[in-house]
C-alpha cells in the first residue's frame, strides 16, 4: 500500500500553518508578559542552576537557568562551585531586551550565597560518572553524552578540531540506541502481557508508545536539549504516522517539526543546537533523495563523508577552526556508531572505565590550526542552493559544486 501524503491539499497546508501561527503568538505572548515582570525590579534576586563554567585567569564566568532563562555573570574563583549546583544570586536587570531574555544575555551580579546542591536522578549519576572517571576531560565527555551536561570551552574546541562535535552533542543517533534498547527490554516484559490481555492490540505500536514515554523522561532529565527535542518530536511524529500510513522521510516532516518546536518553545529561535539538528536532517534528507540507488556498502562510507563535507560550508560560517584531523571526521563516525552503544553498556554494568587508556591518547593529541570561515554571500548562496535542491536537480548539482570548490578551498 503507497503511503499518503502529509497535506492532501492547499487548504489543509493553509489550516496547519494558521494553528502554529496562534500557538507561536500565544507562547511568544506569554513569554514576552514573563519578561515584562522580569523588568518590574532594576535588581532581580532568585536561585539558578549552573549550567557552565569557563575559567578565566582571575574569575569565573557562569552560564545559570532557572525555569524562565538563562545568562551568564562573573563570580569570584570559587572552590566549590560545581556543575549542576544552585546559586541564590542577585544581578542587575538594566539594558537588557526582550531578544536578550529568549536568547540568554550577560548582566554583572551584585551579590551571591555560597552555591548548594540538590540531590536528583540527574546529579547522583553526574556524580557516578565523576566517580568512574578520575581524568576530568573523560567524565565530561560521558557526562555530555549521557546526560547534555554542556562540555567546557576547551573541550570543545577539542571536539570541533576533530570534526566531531556532532557526536557529542545528543541528538537523533543517541536517541534511536536509548529508544532500541528500551524497546526490546520492554518487549521482553509486555509481550507475555500481550499475549494474555491484549491480543486485539498491535503489539508493536504500543511498545513504541511505551518506549516514546521512557524517551520523554530521558529528554526532561537533559533539560529539553534542542537537538534532542528534535529528534523526540520526529519519532512522535513517525509514530502517528506510520499508524495513518503517511510518508515519514519528507521535508515536510522536518519542516513541520521545525515549526512544532518553535511554536511551543520560543526561546529555541535562537538556539544554534537546533539549528544545526534541523540543518543535519535535511542534509541526510537530500542525501536519500538523490543517492538512494548506491549500493549499500558504499553508501555507508559515502554517506558520511557525503554529509561531513556539505555541512562544512554551514559549521564554518559559525566556527571557524580548522585542521586536517578534521577529514578522519566521516570515519570517526561510523566508529562511533559501535563506541557509543558499547560504553552505553560498559557504564550500566560498572565497567565504564576500560577504555580510558586509550582515550586519553586522543586527548593528549596536539593540533595544528588554522582558520577558514564562509563569508556571509556565500553562506547565503549556499544555503538557497541546499533549499532549493529540493525542487531541482540543478540545484542540487550546483550545490555539490559548492561545497567541492569550499572543501578544496580550505584543506588544500
Amino acid at each position: 500500500m503507497n503511503s499518503l501524503q502529509l497535506f492532501n491539499n492547499k487548504k489543509e497546508t493553509s489550516l496547519l500553518i494558521i494553528l502554529l501561527i496562534f500557538l507561536a503568538f500565544f507562547n511568544y505572548f506569554h513569554e514576552y508578559f514573563k519578561y515584562k515582570e522580569f523588568k518590574t525590579e532594576e535588581i532581580y534576586s532568585g536561585t539558578f542552576q549552573i549550567v557552565n563554567i569557563y575559567k578565566k585567569d582571575d574569575f569565573f564566568v557562569v552560564k545559570l537557568q532557572n525555569s524562565n532563562f538563562s545568562f551568564f555573570t562573573s563570580l569570584e574563583l570559587l572552590e566549590n562551585l560545581h556543575k549542576l549546583d544552585y546559586i541564590d544570586i542577585t544581578f542587575v536587570t538594566l539594558n537588557i531586551e526582550f531578544i536578550d531574555y529568549l536568547k540568554g544575555f550577560y548582566s554583572k551580579s551584585i551579590y551571591h550565597e555560597e552555591p548548594f546542591s540538590k540531590p536528583s536522578i540527574k546529579t547522583i549519576l553526574y556524580d557516578k560518572i565523576n566517580q568512574i572517571h578520575k581524568n576530568s576531560k573523560i567524565s565530561e565527555l560521558f557526562a555530555a553524552l549521557f546526560l547534555a551536561i554542556p562540555v567546557s570551552k576547551q573541550s570543545r574546541e577539542f571536539y570541533t578540531n576533530w570534526g566531531i562535535s556532532h557526536l557529542i552533542a545528543i541528538s537523533g543517533f543517541h536517541l534511536a540506541i536509548l529508544l532500541f534498547i528500551s524497546y526490546w527490554f520492554i518487549y521482553l516484559i509486555y509481550f507475555q502481557i500481550h499475549k494474555k490481555y491484549f491480543i486485539y492490540r498491535n503489539i508493536k505500536f504500543d511498545l513504541l508508545l511505551i518506549s516514546s514515554i521512557f524517551a520523554f523522561f530521558y529528554l526532561y532529565l537533559t533539560d529539553l536539549v534542542p537537538s534532542l527535542l528534535r529528534s523526540f518530536v520526529m519519532f512522535l511524529l513517525g509514530i502517528l504516522f506510520l499508524r495513518a500510513n503517511i510518508k515519514l522521510l519528507s521535508f515536510k516532516t522536518l519542516f513541520l517539526t521545525l515549526l512544532l518546536i518553535l511554536a511551543i518553545f520560543p526561546k529555541f529561535l535562537f538556539s544554534i543546537s537546533l539549528w544545526f539538528s534541523i540543518a543535519g536532517v535535511f542534509y541526510i534528507f537530500l542525501y536519500i533523495k538523490y543517492f538512494n540507488n548506491f549500493p549499500k556498502i558504499l553508501s555507508i562510507i559515502f554517506f558520511n563523508f557525503w554529509i561531513f563535507f556539505v555541512f562544512n560550508p554551514v559549521v564554518h560560517f559559525f566556527f571557524y577552526n580548522t585542521t586536517y584531523e578534521q577529514l578522519l571526521s566521516p570515519l570517526l563516525t561510523i566508529l562511533f556508531t559501535i563506541f557509543y552503544p558499547l560504553e552505553l553498556f560498559l557504564h550500566l554494568l560498572g565497567f565504564g572505565d576500560i577504555l580510558n587508556d586509550y582515550i586519553v591518547i586522543l586527548f593528549d593529541y596536539k593540533f595544528i590550526i588554522f582558520e577558514k570561515e564562509s563569508k556571509l554571500f556565500f553562506f547565503i548562496f549556499y544555503i538557497l542552493c541546499s533549499i532549493l535542491s529540493i525542487f531541482s536537480k540543478k540545484f542540487f548539482i550546483i550545490l555539490n559544486l559548492l561545497l567541492l570548490i569550499f572543501n578544496i578551498n580550505i584543506y588544500i
